[in-house]
């Protein structure tokens, strides 16, 4: 793996624990032009190394009781049905255009980190369960269907529609991210055999080491740096990916079609 692979592999992991999302919609870049793989095999396995780091920031906030395992049941569980659905979607059409989707899911995440950052409302009033629940299926439509994890949806969404305090949020989100992430991940290996492509395992296990390992420093250094001034970088950052990778994606798909 080249040296820029492991930059980029801990640049993932940083993101993820000084933002609380982000990271993962790194990782797509990252396996295609770093490590060199094709977009179905790069979507399959962004989803294995955003569950796994997901996963072990999701024990840290369990172990402190900062994980609401109501928002899971009803956020999570209908998230992990969109995830598979998307998944299922995504291996009948073109690489090129889920690329480009993923791309156009870049500025979005950019646009959504440059508002002010969301806080709990103390005139929340609720929403109804079944709207929750059709929330987290959409978002897991997109995850499954790009291969990103989605926090920076699944935050706001938790904090401003299901009233949850920051904390719970990012702890709650990290372990739906997870359970997401890798209910993809199955059905994308039924993809990827249907398709005769491969994994690299071993490229796989050293991003998300290197993941979530960069996750660990970026929590140490998250009460360090300014965060306002963090998202917008981080924000402008996504900007410039998403459109070099919409220059190089809208010609192809012109050209091929989904």
């Amino acid at each position: 793996m080249a040296p820029a692979a492991w930059l980029g592999a801990l640049g993932i992991g940083l993101a993820l624990g000084l933002l609380g999302s982000g990271g993962s919609i790194l990782t797509v870049p990252v396996l295609i032009y770093l490590v060199g793989q094709d977009e179905k095999t790069a979507i399959a396995g962004s989803l294995l190394v955003v569950g796994a780091v997901a996963g072990v920031g999701a024990t840290q906030f369990a172990r402190r009781r900062l994980v609401s395992w109501r928002s899971v049941w009803i956020f999570g569980l209908p998230g992990m049905v969109g995830t598979y659905g998307g998944a299922w979607f995504g291996g009948r059409v073109s690489g090129v255009l889920q690329l480009g989707v993923f791309a156009l899911i870049l500025v979005l995440a950019a646009v959504l980190m440059l508002r002010p950052p969301v806080a709990a409302s103390s005139t929340h009033t609720g929403r109804a369960p079944w709207k929750i629940a059709l929330d987290g299926l959409a978002v897991g439509v997109l995850t499954g269907f790009v291969g990103v994890g989605g926090g920076f949806l699944i935050v706001p969404a938790l904090v401003l529609l299901g009233g949850l305090p920051m904390h719970r949020a990012v702890g709650t989100s990290l372990v739906i991210i997870a359970l997401k992430s890798f209910t993809g991940f199955f059905k994308y290996l039924d993809v990827l055999e249907r398709l005769e492509r491969n994994l690299d395992w071993q490229t796989l296990g050293v991003v998300a080491a290197i993941g979530i390992v960069g996750s660990i420093g970026g929590r140490s250094l998250g009460h360090r740096v300014p965060q306002e001034r963090l998202r917008r970088v981080f924000a402008i950052f996504l900007v410039v990916i998403g459109t070099w990778i919409l220059w190089q994606t809208v010609p192809d798909l012109w050209s091929s079609g989904p």
